[in-house]
């Protein structure tokens, strides 16, 4: 049965005051149907793979379409909780009974005593669940194989480092949230449009110790007065909802195949942290309107057109403006090298890697020092060149005596 699209999306906490306790959040266990053991997602499958006997358990993945939600009403949720106050979220083991508190930022991980893997319902510590998501489809082993790959590359550096990589570490695979934004935008402009154009300017010169007139074309621009109204739809402007991880990452790990979202079950997290999104709603928003107005720009220049442009004023309205909250799979590591910590994060669908990595001194001025020695030699090359032409058209004079009688050199003498 298809769920109503907004069930399950917000908190169901109504109360009339904040929550000074913290919750107990809904745990969800995944027992293997044939031995009872625990249920971890196999990545780039639709299974849940037993880790004690094999025994694969296929995940049931709905068929209800993932829903756009309307800004406004999200929006008006989100004020709605600011007012209630935050809660907290307290883990209680299926399997061991154990308690134990949840980063604010999680919302699956693995118990710290039995290692079930335990997954809380984000409502009960944020506004709004996932309602869809990528699975995994780069292995550990593929991921491993693609940062040894790449830290390979680095000739910059340090040889330790590449020593280090070599090294098995282990990958964190972590499902990062992310907000998707539709909108459709009009916007009125106001600006210049420059049109070049040529004129005969005449001048003087020298030439031969006598001045003489000539005439060149000089390019000058004519602007005009323009306003106008351009418009566009945005479909899922990404916006990273992380804090952990710098957006320049998030942003460089684009693009996404955002077509292949699925809608959101649980099972796909099992063996798998999630982290709750730190970026709210309305921020998510205004990043995203800082995106689709570099777009809006450049469709506004197009639309003055001419050589040149000036845009004086924009003022866009956006309307059927909606969202999703998606998670998106990464493998991440963080390894330690001389004092200082390097992360380095993959792609979890294509394998596209981003990292951060110290560089060798040594090698930077050892590279120096080759481009210097290469170029000199090739400018003394060059100077012998020139003068073995010099030697061969001219002779030589040079002092033949201490007196400085000069006689000539003649070439191959």
């Amino acid at each position: 049965m298809n769920k109503p699209p907004y069930e399950n999306l917000f908190t169901a906490q109504e109360a009339a005051g904040p929550v000074q306790a913290p919750v107990a959040a809904n745990q969800t266990r995944f027992p293997c149907s044939n031995c009872g053991g625990m249920l971890t997602y196999a990545v780039g499958t639709d299974d849940l793979e037993c880790n004690h006997c094999g025994q694969r358990n296929e995940i049931e993945v709905s068929d209800a379409d993932i829903e756009e939600i309307a800004l406004p009403k999200g929006l008006e949720k989100l004020e709605q909780t600011r007012r209630l106050g935050a809660t907290t979220s307290v883990l209680k083991c299926p399997n061991c009974a154990a308690q134990f508190d949840l980063d604010a930022h999680l919302h699956s991980s693995d118990c710290p005593f039995c290692g079930t893997s335990v997954v809380t319902s984000t409502g009960d510590i944020h506004e709004f669940s996932p309602q869809a998501l990528l699975p995994f489809a780069i292995t550990a082993e593929e991921a491993e194989a693609s940062y040894k790959k790449w830290i390979a590359g680095r000739w910059f550096a340090p040889s330790k480092l590449k020593n280090y990589a070599r090294e098995e570490h282990a990958l964190n695979g972590i499902y990062i949230p992310y907000w998707t934004y539709d909108s459709d935008t009009v916007t009125a402009y106001t600006g210049q449009r420059g049109d070049v154009y040529y004129v005969r300017q005449n001048y003087s010169v020298v030439v031969n110790g006598r001045r003489t007139r000539r005439s060149r074309m000089v390019p000058k621009v004519r602007w005009t007065n323009v306003r106008g109204r351009t418009d566009r739809h945005f479909d899922d402007v990404l916006i990273g909802a992380t804090r952990t991880l710098p957006r320049k990452i998030t942003d460089w790990l684009e693009p996404w195949d955002l077509e292949n979202l699925v809608p959101y079950t649980r099972d796909y997290l099992s063996g798998f942290q999630s982290e709750v999104y730190q970026v709210a709603l309305d921020e998510g928003f205004g990043h995203a309107q800082n995106v689709m107005q570099k777009m809006i720009r450049h469709d506004v220049t197009r639309a003055i057109g001419g050589d040149q442009q000036r845009i004086k004023r924009l003022h866009t309205e956006h309307s059927d403006t909606t969202f999703k909250h998606v998670l998106l799979p990464l493998w991440t590591a963080a390894f330690s090298f001389r004092g200082k910590t390097y992360r380095f994060v993959v792609n979890g669908r294509n394998g596209k890697i981003r990292g951060e990595r110290p560089y060798s001194i040594i090698k930077i001025a050892l590279t120096g020092i080759c481009v210097a020695a290469v170029v000199g030699t090739a400018v003394v090359t060059m100077d012998f060149a020139q003068m073995g032409d010099y030697v061969s058209d001219r002779p030589i004079f040079y002092p033949s005596d201490p007196f400085g009688e000069l006689r000539p050199r003649l070439p191959g003498n």
